[in-house]
C-alpha cells in the first residue's frame, strides 16, 4: 500500500472509530448530550401508552404498566439506554417485541440489550412502579410536573426534550375524584369505588410537557375557542372564587387572541384546561391541555392590589404564550431553556400592554424585571443567559432571574435594535419553519440575521453568551451657563474583559419651567453626545429616564433634593432602582442615607407599583445593610413614618403596601401592641382589607417578635378552615416558633426527602427560620444548609435550590456567615460550578454587607 493512500485509510478509520466511540455513550447518571444526541439520530415515531392505578392514600404505590412503542435506526447491536430514575425492584417486568427479558437497571437507565431490537417499529411492554416525587402526592390530590426530566422519575422513557412523543393514557383514580390530562377526556367507566378515565392521543410532545393531574377537585368549565374547557381548582373562599373565576378565563381567551393574531398561527393544540394547585412550587407550568397554575395567584378577593392583579395577569399571559414559544416550537436541548421562557416573559409583557397605556406598561416592565434581573446579575456569582449543558440531570439549576427577567429585558433591546416589523418577521418565519419540532438560540439568530444589517453576532455575544453588566457613567463639561461637552462611557461592573453593551436609552435634563429628553444609542466605550452641546446647565440630569436602559447608571445626586420636579412615575422608578444599585456599589449614597430618602418618599409617591418598590427597599436596607445597633436607633422613626405615610395615603392598595411594610420593619412594644390588637380582633386599620391569608401573615410577623409564641399561633391554626392553607402553616410554625428546640427538630427533619416534598411551604419557613431577628441562634444551620445543597439539588423541583439558598442566606449581614459561606467554598474547590454560583448569588447581599455595614 502506498504511503498516501496508507495516510488516507489511517485517516478514515480514525474517523470511523471516533465515530463509533461517540455513538457508543456510556452508562451514566441522568441523560448526557452524547446520548441525547445517539437517540435523537436513531430513534423516531415515539408513542407511549400508559395506564397508572392510583389509590387514594399517597402512602400507597402507583401501579403502571406501559407500551412504547418507535421506529429504530439499529446499525449494530449497541444496548438501547431508557431512563427510569427508580430503584431495580420497581421495575416489574420487561418485554420486547413480545419477548420477555430480564429487567435491568443500571445507572438510571432500562439496557436493553441490542439482540432484542430490529430495524423499524419496535414495542417495549413495562411493568412498574412510579416514582412519587414528580408525582407531587398530596392529601387528597396529585399532579405531575415532569419538567426538566423528572418524567423518567415515574415511567421509563426518553427523556430529553428534542424526541417528542404521543402519550395516550388511562387512569384508575377514586370514584369521588377528577382528573385531566393533555388529551381529551375520551371516556370514563365506573367500578366499585373506583372509576377509570380514558384520554385521547394527545398532541406531539416532549416528556417534560407530558402531564396530567388527579384528585378531589372541584370543576368548573366556561368555553375557550368554542369548546367546553375546565379548570380544577381546591380553593373554598367562595368570595376569591366569585370574584376570580371570569377573570381567569376572560385573560385565558385575551391573550389566546393576541397570540393568535401575533404569530399568525391558530391555537396549537387539541384542547384547552387549568389546573389550580395549593403551594405549587412554580408560578405555573405550560402542560398544553393541562396548564398548572398557583393557586394563590389566580384565585383574589375584591381588594386585590395591582401587583396582584399584574402578577395573575402576567401568570395567565406567560402559560398561555408558551402555547406557540416552548409548547410548538421547542429548544432542543435544556441549555436554551431561556428561550422558551424568555418567549413567554417577553410575550406575555406584549399582550398585556396591548390593553393599557404605553407608560403604564413600561413601568410594569421596568419594575417588574429590572430590580429581579440585577439581583443576580451584580453577583459574583453572575451567569450568562444561554449557558452549556452536560447532562440533563444538572438541567434545573439553569433556571432563575436571568432567564425570567434579564433575557425579556435584552429581547426588547433586540427588537428596538432590528425594529419591530422585522423582529415580528423573524419570529413568524422561526415558529412556521419549527413548528412542532425543535429549534436552538442560533437557529433563531440566523433567521433574524436576515432580516436586519445589525451585527447580531457581537450583540449575541455580550448580552446572551457573557454574564454581567455595565456601569455607565457621564461627565459633563461647561461653558459659561452651558454644556459644552456631554460624553457618556461604559465599562463592565466586574472583571478586566473590555466589552460593550450596544443598547438603546434616554437622558432627561430637568429645569425649573422644562425637561428636555434625549434619545441615546449607545455604541461605543465612549462617545460623546453632540445633541446636548450648547443646552443650558440643568438642576439635575437622569440618566436612564425611560428604564429601558440595563446596567448600574450614575445618579445625579442633586435629583433627591428636587425630586418632586420628577412627575413621571418612570422616571421616579428608574431613578429609585439606580440610586439602590449605587448604594450597593458603594458609590455615592449610604445605605443609611438612602433608607431616609426612601421613607421620605412613602407619604408622596402615589404610583402604586412604585410605592410596593421603595417599600421593599426600605425593608432591604433597613435589616441588611444597617447594623443592628443603628437598626434599633432608627426602628421607632420608621414605624413611625410608615403608619403615619399609611394615613395619608388615599387608596387601598397603597395602603394596604404601607400596611404590609410596617409589619416587615416594626420592632416597637407600641407597634407591636398596635398589631396583635388588629390580629386579635380581626379588625383592620380604616380602609385596609384583610383577608385570612393576610391576618396568617400578620401572625407570623407577631411571633417573630414574641418570646412566648405557641399561644399565638396554636390560635391561628384554629382560625385557618382551608385544608390546604392548614397543612402549609403547620410547616411554617415550627420555623416560626419561639422555642429553640421545635426550630432545631424543624431543620433537623428537613434532613430528609419526605420533609421538604412542599418545597412552597418549606422555602417560606426557612425564611422565618433565618429571620435578622432570629439570627444569633439560626447561624448554627447554615453549615448542614450549604452541605445538604446537592442533595437538594438532585432531589427537588427547578426552582427550589435557589430558594433554599436565598431563604437561608440573604438577609445575614454577620462577618462570621461570610466565614462560613467562604470556608465552605475553599474546602469544596471542585464543587459543582452552577451550584457555586447559586452559592455566591445567594450570599451577595451579605459579601456587600461587609463593606456597606459599618
Amino acid at each position: 500500500m502506498k504511503k498516501g493512500l496508507l495516510v488516507l485509510f489511517l485517516v478514515a478509520f480514525n474517523s470511523y472509530y471516533h465515530a463509533q466511540v461517540q455513538s457508543r455513550p456510556g452508562v451514566e447518571s441522568g441523560v448526557s448530550y452524547e446520548l441525547a444526541q445517539l437517540r435523537k439520530s436513531t430513534l423516531s415515531e415515539i408513542k407511549y401508552d400508559i395506564n397508572l392505578k392510583i389509590p387514594e392514600s399517597k402512602s400507597e404505590r402507583i401501579l403502571g404498566t406501559e407500551t412504547l412503542t418507535f421506529n429504530y435506526k439499529k446499525q449494530n447491536d449497541t444496548p438501547l439506554q431508557i431512563d427510569f430514575k427508580e430503584e431495580a425492584a420497581s421495575l416489574k417486568s420487561v418485554s420486547v417485541n413480545g419477548k420477555m427479558i430480564k429487567p435491568v437497571l443500571k445507572e438510571e437507565h432500562v439496557i436493553i440489550d441490542g439482540k432484542y431490537l430490529k430495524l423499524g417499529s419496535n414495542q417495549i411492554h413495562f411493568t412498574f412502579l412510579a416514582g412519587d416525587g414528580a408525582l407531587n402526592r398530596r392529601d387528597g390530590y396529585l399532579y405531575a410536573l415532569f419538567v426538566p426530566d423528572r418524567a423518567r422519575t415515574v415511567f421509563p422513557c426518553f427523556d430529553q426534550p428534542n424526541l417528542k412523543a404521543n402519550y395516550s393514557l388511562v387512569l384508575t383514580i377514586p370514584e369521588k375524584w377528577s382528573a385531566i390530562a393533555n388529551g381529551k377526556l375520551k371516556e370514563t367507566t365506573q367500578q366499585k369505588g373506583t372509576k377509570t378515565l380514558s384520554f385521547a392521543l394527545s398532541d406531539l410532545l416532549p416528556t417534560y410537557l407530558f402531564s396530567f393531574a388527579a384528585g378531589d377537585f372541584k370543576n368548573y368549565t366556561q368555553k375557550i375557542d368554542q369548546q367546553d374547557s375546565r379548570i380544577l381548582y381546591r380553593e373554598t373562599d367562595s368570595v376569591k372564587i366569585k370574584n376570580s373565576m371570569d377573570s381567569i378565563f376572560t385573560l385565558y381567551r385575551n391573550s389566546l387572541a393576541y397570540f393568535e393574531k401575533w404569530t399568525g398561527i391558530p391555537h396549537p393544540f387539541q384542547k384547552h384546561g387549568m389546573i389550580a394547585v395549593p403551594d405549587f412550587q412554580f408560578g405555573g407550568m405550560e402542560h398544553p391541555g393541562a396548564i398548572l397554575f398557583q393557586n394563590s395567584t389566580l384565585f383574589l378577593d375584591k381588594n386585590a392590589t395591582q401587583d396582584q392583579l399584574n402578577n395573575r395577569s402576567n401568570l395567565v399571559a406567560h402559560e398561555v404564550a408558551h402555547l406557540w414559544f416552548g409548547d410548538m416550537v421547542t429548544m432542543d436541548w435544556f441549555n436554551d431553556v431561556w428561550m422558551k421562557e424568555v418567549f413567554a416573559n417577553f410575550m406575555a409583557d406584549k399582550s398585556t400592554g396591548a390593553s393599557s397605556d404605553k407608560s403604564v406598561y413600561d413601568l410594569k416592565f421596568l419594575t417588574g424585571h429590572f430590580p429581579a434581573a440585577y439581583s443576580v446579575d451584580r453577583t459574583l456569582g453572575a451567569n450568562p443567559i444561554r449557558q452549556t449543558l452536560d447532562n440533563l440531570k444538572n438541567a434545573g439549576m439553569m433556571y432563575g432571574p436571568i432567564i425570567y427577567n434579564k433575557a425579556p429585558i435584552m429581547m426588547r433591546q433586540l427588537e428596538l435594535l432590528i425594529g419591530e416589523d422585522n423582529f415580528r418577521k423573524g419570529i413568524s418565519e422561526y415558529l412556521k419553519k419549527y413548528a412542532y419540532s425543535n429549534a436552538t438560540w442560533p437557529d433563531l439568530i440566523a433567521i433574524l440575521d436576515s432580516h436586519t444589517q445589525e451585527d447580531l453576532q457581537s450583540w449575541n455575544k455580550v448580552w446572551v453568551n457573557d454574564p454581567g453588566r455595565p456601569v455607565i457613567d457621564y461627565q459633563t463639561e461647561y461653558k459659561g451657563n452651558k454644556i459644552d461637552r456631554f460624553t457618556i462611557s461604559q465599562h463592565p461592573e466586574h472583571g478586566k474583559e473590555q466589552k460593550l453593551w450596544p443598547q438603546e436609552f434616554q437622558v432627561s435634563l430637568f429645569y425649573p419651567d422644562r425637561i428636555e429628553k434625549v434619545d441615546i444609542k449607545l455604541t461605543g466605550k465612549s462617545q460623546e453626545i453632540s445633541e446636548l452641546k450648547g443646552k443650558m446647565k440643568p438642576l439635575f440630569i437622569i440618566l436612564n429616564s425611560s428604564g429601558i436602559g440595563y446596567g448600574v447608571f450614575k445618579v445625579d445626586q442633586s435629583a433627591m433634593s428636587d425630586f418632586s420636579m420628577v412627575k413621571d412615575p418612570i422616571n421616579r422608578a428608574s431613578t429609585y432602582i439606580s440610586l439602590y444599585e449605587n448604594m450597593l456599589a458603594g458609590t455615592g449614597v449610604t445605605p443609611k442615607e438612602l433608607l431616609h430618602f426612601y421613607a421620605g418618599q412613602l407619604e408622596r409617591e402615589t404610583t402604586e407599583l412604585n410605592l410596593r418598590l421603595i417599600m421593599g427597599y426600605i425593608s432591604g436596607i433597613y435589616w441588611a445593610f444597617l447594623p443592628e445597633a443603628q437598626r434599633l436607633k432608627e426602628s421607632e422613626s420608621i414605624e413611625d413614618i410608615v403608619w403615619k405615610a399609611l394615613q395619608v395615603q388615599t387608596t387601598k392598595n397603597n395602603k394596604k403596601i404601607l400596611f404590609n411594610g410596617y409589619q416587615g420593619v416594626f420592632q416597637s412594644q407600641k407597634a407591636y401592641d398596635r398589631l396583635y390588637t388588629i390580629w386579635k380582633s380581626q379588625t383592620p386599620p380604616q380602609d385596609v382589607s384583610l383577608n385570612d391569608e393576610d391576618f396568617t401573615g400578620l401572625a407570623l410577623s407577631l411571633a417573630l417578635r414574641n418570646n412566648n409564641n405557641n399561644d399565638l399561633l396554636q390560635e391561628q391554626l384554629t382560625r385557618i378552615k382551608n385544608p390546604d392553607r392548614i397543612n402549609r402553616f403547620k410547616i411554617i410554625m415550627k420555623a416560626a416558633s419561639s422555642d429553640q428546640k421545635t426550630r432545631d427538630d424543624f431543620f433537623n427533619s428537613l434532613i430528609e426527602k419526605k420533609n421538604r416534598a412542599n418545597e412552597s411551604a418549606v422555602g417560606s419557613a426557612l425564611g422565618y427560620l433565618h429571620h435578622p431577628l432570629r439570627q444569633k441562634t439560626s447561624i448554627a444551620y447554615l453549615p448542614k444548609t450549604l452541605e445538604l445543597l446537592q442533595e437538594i439539588q438532585k432531589t427537588g423541583d427547578i426552582f427550589f435550590p435557589d430558594n433554599w439558598l436565598r431563604s437561608s442566606l440573604s438577609s445575614y449581614q454577620d462577618p462570621k456567615v461570610f466565614h462560613i459561606v467562604n470556608e465552605f467554598l475553599s474546602q469544596n474547590p471542585d464543587y459543582n460550578p452552577i451550584l457555586k454560583n447559586k452559592i455566591l448569588q445567594a450570599s451577595e447581599n451579605l459579601r456587600r454587607a461587609q463593606v456597606l455595614v459599618k
